[in-house]
């Protein structure tokens, strides 16, 4: 089984290359499941619209993050869909779920969504204790982890924490692909970072002259999307059917 995970959709940018891209890359690397972070296809947050066009567009599972909850009309679908997922270590009471089984020829497909705590602005519960809880209530042979984190630390402990126990970690929300793609020692496939869908000429998805002036000290002003040339980063896990486990990791981008 060949698993896809796409990094994070920034802003129309990131929407359009990917619905313009996807279809022919499940093709080329024979995607058999697919699973995109969608958490910046509102420049922060994502719109039900928005939603729905990466499921349309080819996705089997949406990813989000740290800013799962930052356009409110997102709410009611959360709780409607079961193809899009908010971080699992939230709080109980948040809209949505954290994570979903879903059925392939190959058999049964987990997907959980993990938020990290170093660097983020709000203390959500502990990530590793929590996978911990969720995978002696449920082991199916394939199981997908999206980590949505900052540290890079906090990713690499998290793939030694769960490896040989699932099929894959992957990190993302640091917008900036990694040359770390691996199979662990027990199995699991890992990547601390996937990059980012949107504008290629960005510092991740924000146009590079607002980025500038803010870290020069200019009042804040709204983030705007970059716009230009677009890239897509993802990266394909090979996974061993009769284990699950992983065989192979391949990072990719695709520019336009």
């Amino acid at each position: 089984m060949n698993i896809l995970a796409i990094g994070d959709v920034v802003n129309e940018s990131g929407l359009g290359f990917l619905r313009k891209k996807l279809r022919g890359l499940q093709r080329l690397v024979g995607a058999d499941f697919t699973v995109v972070n969608g958490e910046n296809a509102a420049g922060t947050g994502i719109l039900p619209r928005q939603a729905d066009e990466i499921l349309d567009a080819g996705a089997d599972v949406i990813t989000l993050g740290n800013h799962a909850f930052r356009r409110k009309e997102i709410n009611a679908y959360l709780d409607d869909c079961d193809y899009i997922l908010r971080p699992l270590n939230l709080a109980p009471q948040v809209p949505g779920r954290g994570w979903g089984e879903y059925e392939t020829a190959a058999g049964t497909v987990m997907v959980v969504n993990l938020i990290g705590r170093c660097g983020m602005d709000f203390g959500p519960d502990n990530p590793f204790l929590a996978v911990e809880r969720l995978l002696k209530e449920r082991s199916p042979r394939f199981v997908l982890i999206d980590f949505h984190g900052e540290a890079t630390s906090e990713k690499l402990a998290m793939a030694y924490f769960l490896d040989g126990r699932v099929s894959a970690v992957w990190g993302t929300h640091t917008h900036v692909q990694t040359s770390d793609g691996a199979v662990f020692p027990a199995g699991t496939g890992y990547i601390t970072d996937l990059g980012m869908t949107g504008p290629a000429v960005s510092v991740l998805g924000v146009k590079p002259e607002q980025s500038v002036r803010m870290f020069l000290g200019d009042p804040y002003v709204p983030f705007s999307g970059a716009s230009g040339p677009a890239k897509l980063e993802c990266a394909v896990f090979s996974l061993d059917d009769s284990t699950g486990l992983c065989t192979e990791v391949r990072a990719l981008r695709i520019e336009e």
